[in-house]
């Protein structure tokens, strides 16, 4: 073999690890422990030169304020609701970019098999974070529990959201992420999806009530910093994420406990 060809040998080799060294990379973050999704899309991301690294938290709060410092490219882990009152609350200038799904939120327990079993003065535990909490009052109304204010805006305090509780059902505000340990000291507990997933709950066997995909404004969204919501690379990761074999994978993996929602941000008041 001929110096030249040894030189132009060298010089491919060189060319294609610069090519294989220069993948976009992209950080999200998530919340809880199951990626099963965002590693598919990572896979179909990857083909296309992006290498998406899943950064995984354990709170609501984490995945917002890492996105704002810029330790995060992007997050996928909320809803539009608690997004909207979340940068509000603490001034972030994040948008959405693309709805994702609705994670049914749930009612739980271990001591009544329906919400008709129970009883006087029982008490129910509520996240205590404004968007989750109204959104548990909401589901609640939806079973018949309580009667909430006409064109309740999700965000009134308990006292005020309540016209009648004809159970005098107790109401004990929690931390969402702790709501599960608390089940043997209540009656019941409206439990994120994530959350009762992770401390082991079969979303669709252990509820004993279940939203439904109507609730609009519990989709969950992509979010990025306002200055990167025209970002090609992150746009086509959401576009990647709305593909029909997303949509497909969710329903085989999670059937209706977690329910593809891809609608158009105006529909979420974007």
């Amino acid at each position: 073999m001929n110096k030249l060809h040894v030189l132009f040998l060298a010089l491919i080799s060189i060319v294609v690890l610069s090519a294989c060294g220069n993948n976009e990379k992209v950080k999200i973050g998530v919340s809880g422990t199951d990626t099963t999704v965002w590693d598919f899309v990572a896979e179909k991301a990857k083909k296309e030169g992006i290498d998406i690294e899943i950064v995984s938290f354990n709170d609501y709060v984490q995945p917002n304020t890492a996105l704002a410092d810029g330790d995060i490219d992007a997050n996928a882990f909320q809803t539009v609701a608690y997004f909207d009152e979340f940068i509000k609350e603490r001034d972030l200038d994040l948008v959405p970019i693309a709805t994702t799904n609705l994670a049914p939120m749930g009612i739980y327990s271990n001591k009544i098999k329906d919400l008709s079993e129970l009883k006087e003065g029982d008490t129910i535990a509520l996240p205590n974070d404004v968007s989750n909490q109204g959104r548990a009052l909401m589901l609640l109304e939806e079973a018949g529990v309580i009667k909430l204010v006409d064109n309740y805006n999700g965000l009134d305090s308990i006292e005020d959201a309540i016209v009648e509780n004809k159970k005098n059902i107790v109401f004990k505000e929690v931390a969402p992420a702790q709501i599960p340990r608390t089940l043997d000291d209540v009656t019941a507990g409206a439990i994120n999806n994530g959350i009762a997933s992770d401390a082991g709950f079969d979303i669709q066997n252990d509820s004993i009530f279940l939203e439904d995909d109507t609730a609009t404004p519990y989709v969950n969204i992509i979010a990025v910093r306002a200055e990167d919501k025209d970002n090609e690379t992150l746009n086509r990761i959401a576009e990647l994420f709305q593909e029909d074999d997303t949509k497909q994978l969710i329903l085989d993996t999670y059937g209706g406990s977690l329910i593809p929602t891809f609608i158009p941000l105006e529909d979420i008041g974007w």
